[in-house]
């Protein structure tokens, strides 16, 4: 009888501990990932060896995806001439599986976050060794930026309601592809 009562009590407070937790509601700029190559993520069922290999990621982007509800975005809610952190909430988050070279400057294999300048004609895209970060807040540009490359913008094929994050193949290398609205960029990664 004495066990069954300490067993009664012991469910009653599991019960009454895990209803007490409350979890916080789907942010409304959504985390995506994307990788190089693009099925990086996938390697796993891989049928060969030799596709598997293939498939080991070189680069990996955390990012959150900011949707522009009919705002405008570039000049408006990105301010021209400001530090931008690429997505919305914490800093996007870079990890490179290998050293690479971004606009002549090597970087080692590791985890950097990144922020771009936005101009209409061009951005400043920076990476960072300023980690774990919400936001641009943190960013240090003089003390943290271990490479930086301007880029010209382009107009998308079509309209991007979503920040969108790619990547294409490109001779020794990859290019890391953002979109949004109506512009985009391309960052030559050479490895």
């Amino acid at each position: 009888m004495k066990k069954n009562l300490l067993l009664i009590a012991v469910m009653i407070m599991l019960v009454s501990t895990v209803s007490a937790q409350e979890f916080p509601k789907m942010d409304a700029s959504p985390m995506d990932a994307a990788y190089y190559p693009n099925r990086a993520a996938f390697r796993a069922f891989a049928k060969t060896e030799e596709e598997k290999k293939a498939g080991e990621p070189k680069i990996r982007v955390l990012y959150s995806r900011p949707q522009a509800k009919e705002r405008e975005v570039f000049g408006n809610l990105v301010k021209y001439g400001e530090v931008w952190r690429i997505g919305a909430n914490e800093s996007t988050e870079v990890l490179f599986y290998q050293d690479v070279t971004i606009g002549g400057t090597k970087i080692k294999a590791g985890r950097y976050t990144m922020y771009a300048t936005a101009q209409e004609n061009e951005w400043e895209v920076m990476f960072s060794t300023d980690t774990d970060g919400w936001g641009q807040y943190a960013f240090k540009p003089e003390e943290s930026t271990v490479a930086k490359i301007t880029v010209p913008t382009k107009k998308t094929p079509e309209t991007l309601e979503a920040l969108g994050i790619l990547f294409e193949k490109a001779d020794g290398g990859a290019n890391m592809i953002i979109g949004w609205e109506d512009t985009m960029v391309s960052i030559p990664i050479m490895f």
